[in-house]
């Protein structure tokens, strides 16, 4: 049993998006431990086939939540299961290219702000009113520390990454009286396989190693570190839970203080 973090009524819904693997899966595990039932959403049906097996208490539904219809096909399957929901996770994103600004093809900036950015508002707006039918709850939103600062070679995911923590903003701005708060994470060099890739893809655009690439991406955290997704998840729930009842409108950074993005020669 993993540690318990503030409390939650008997049988809290939760809505995961990418929520079948990685981060996602972390922070729904986190969440059903504490006694919540849990919805996921992803695009690969072998993560959801495996996340289901090992959550047999869960459900989950396939979704590319850049794509507004398909996410229309989420709430609807949603409505299967679930007569309200207390607490969304805008978990779905993708790293997008690592190239100079004048060689990031525009489809790959579509493709990254279609789902970094416009994803969250296609949840978000199917969501609120299941939220606001039980008197309030929590979004928490994926940013990024990139959100807070500028990142050279990757700025489809930056520029979305910024947008995300100014919708934080006024989404809490907007539902604050109706005692739904909303916050985004900003989470710094995450371990697991996504970091692996966008490492090797900053080493090959600068002529690095891999290695090289890594140690500059620890040097940009005070305490020198990457975090894991229970760190993510930790502090979703945190601010999900009765701990975190005062607490909108907020980017909180999970990263070891992010100092900069870009001290390549320090």
């Amino acid at each position: 049993m993993k540690q318990k973090i503030g409390d939650f009524e008997s049988g809290q819904v939760v809505l995961v998006t990418a929520g079948a693997s990685g981060i996602g899966r972390c922070i729904a595990e986190t969440f059903q431990a504490h006694g919540c039932r849990v919805h996921v959403c992803d695009v690969n049906p072998a993560a959801v086939d495996a996340f289901l097996a090992a959550n047999p208490a869960a459900t989950a539904s396939l979704a590319d939540v850049s794509d507004p219809q398909q996410v229309e096909s989420l709430f609807s399957d949603f409505a299967n299961h679930y007569d309200h929901l207390d607490i969304l996770v805008n978990n779905a994103g993708i790293a997008g290219p690592t190239a100079a600004v004048e060689d990031i093809a525009v489809a790959d900036w579509d493709r990254t702000v279609a789902v970094d950015l416009n994803g969250q508002f296609y949840v978000t707006r199917l969501a609120v009113p299941l939220i606001k039918k039980v008197g309030g709850g929590s979004i928490i939103n994926l940013s990024s520390n990139a959100g807070l600062f500028g990142c050279p070679l990757r700025s489809p995911y930056v520029a979305a990454k910024w947008a995300v923590i100014g919708l934080t903003k006024t989404w809490a701005m907007e539902l604050g009286t109706s005692n739904i708060r909303v916050n985004a994470l900003c989470p710094g060099s995450v371990n697991g396989d996504r970091i692996v890739n966008v490492i090797k893809r900053d080493a090959e655009e600068r002529g690095m190693s891999a290695e090289s690439i890594r140690e500059v991406y620890a040097r940009q955290s005070s305490m020198r570190l990457f975090v894991d997704a229970q760190d993510i998840a930790n502090m979703a729930l945190f601010l999900s839970s009765n701990l975190g009842a005062s607490i909108s409108g907020q980017a909180i950074g999970v990263d070891g203080h992010t100092e900069g993005l870009s001290n390549w020669l320090g």
